[in-house]
C-alpha cells in the first residue's frame, strides 16, 4: 500500500538537493525523511534514489513512481478539501423550464445532492415567463429558463436548435393554414415560432395549446397538428412533418441562468454546478 504520508515526503525528495534539505522544508527530522523514504522503497520494491554524499538523483523507477505519487498527491488533497469544507445547509428554490427537466437537469440535481446533500430543493416547473415572475416576486433563488428577447440578465448555459415536431407521416399542405399546437401565452417558444411564421408570411391556425412541452408533444402524437419544441427532447413518435422544407427554419433558442440578488452560499454552490453541467 502506497501511503500518502511516504509519498508526500518522496516527492519533497525529489524536488530538493538532499533529504535534509527535504526535511527542513516538510517539517520533518532528517531521519524521519529516510525512514519514509525506506518504506516506500521497501513497499515497491524499488530503489527510488540513488544518493551518496555530495549527491541524490532519483532513479528511472523514482521519476515513474513520481509521475504517479503527483497524480496521488493531488487527488488526496483534493478529497481533503472536499470533506474538510463546511458543509452546505439550507433550502434552493429552483425555478425550471419543463423542456429543462424533460432533458438534461436530473444530471444536474443528482450531482447537486452528491456534493451537497444537507441541502433542501424545492423544485417549481413552469413556462419561462412564469419563472421570471417568481424570480422578480423573490419566490425564487435561481431559474433556469429561456432568455426573453431584449432581457439581458442570467449566464448562457446553451444555444439550441427548436425543431418543427409532427405525429410520423403527417403531411404539411401548403395551401391550408398550418395546425399549431403551441404552449400556452406567454412563451418565448411560441413568440418565435409565430415570428418566424410572421416574417415567412405563412399563415396558421392555433389547434391546440398546453401548459406544458408533455402535453404539445401528446397533442402532437395524437395527430392533432405541428408543434415546436428544442432538439434535445425526446422525439419518440415524432418527427419532421413532410413538406417540412416548405416551412421557416426557427431561430435557436438560448437557455440561461439567473439567481436572486445577493444570492446564499447553496444557490452560488448550484449554479456553479449548472455551469460545469452538460447544460451548458
Amino acid at each position: 500500500m502506497l501511503n500518502p504520508l511516504w509519498l508526500k515526503t518522496f516527492a519533497a525528495a525529489a524536488g530538493a538537493p538532499s533529504f535534509t534539505e527535504a526535511a527542513r522544508r516538510l517539517g520533518l527530522t532528517q531521519p524521519t525523511v529516510s525512514e519514509h523514504i525506506r518504506q516506500l522503497e521497501q513497499a515497491v520494491n524499488r530503489r527510488l534514489f540513488q544518493r551518496d554524499t555530495h549527491s541524490l538523483a532519483l532513479t528511472s523507477d523514482g521519476r515513474s513512481l513520481l509521475v504517479h505519487a503527483e497524480i496521488i498527491l493531488a487527488a488526496h488533497e483534493k478529497a481533503e478539501r472536499l470533506f474538510d469544507a463546511p458543509r452546505l445547509r439550507g433550502r434552493i428554490r429552483l425555478g425550471t423550464s419543463d423542456d429543462l427537466a424533460m432533458g438534461p437537469l436530473p444530471d444536474v440535481l443528482a450531482a447537486f445532492r452528491l456534493a451537497h446533500p444537507e441541502v433542501e430543493l424545492d423544485l417549481t416547473i413552469g413556462v419561462t415567463t412564469d419563472l421570471y415572475k417568481l424570480l422578480d416576486d423573490n419566490r425564487l433563488d435561481v431559474m433556469i429558463g429561456k432568455r426573453r428577447r431584449g432581457d439581458r440578465r442570467g449566464q448562457t448555459l446553451h444555444k439550441e436548435a427548436l425543431l418543427w415536431r409532427a405525429k410520423e407521416g403527417l403531411r404539411v399542405d401548403p395551401d391550408e393554414p398550418l395546425p399549431l399546437i403551441l404552449l400556452r401565452e406567454p412563451s418565448v417558444t411560441r413568440t418565435l415560432a409565430l415570428d418566424a411564421l410572421a416574417r415567412a408570411g405563412r399563415s396558421w391556425q392555433i389547434v391546440c395549446t398546453s401548459t406544458s412541452y408533455a402535453g404539445c408533444q401528446a397533442a402532437a402524437r395524437a395527430g392533432l397538428g405541428i408543434t415546436v419544441q428544442p432538439s434535445h427532447l425526446s422525439t419518440a413518435g415524432l418527427s419532421a412533418p413532410a413538406g417540412a422544407a416548405n416551412l421557416p427554419t426557427l431561430p435557436p433558442v438560448e437557455f440561461i441562468v439567473i439567481s436572486a440578488p445577493s444570492p446564499g452560499k447553496p444557490t452560488r454552490a448550484l449554479t456553479e454546478i449548472l455551469m460545469r453541467s452538460t447544460l451548458t
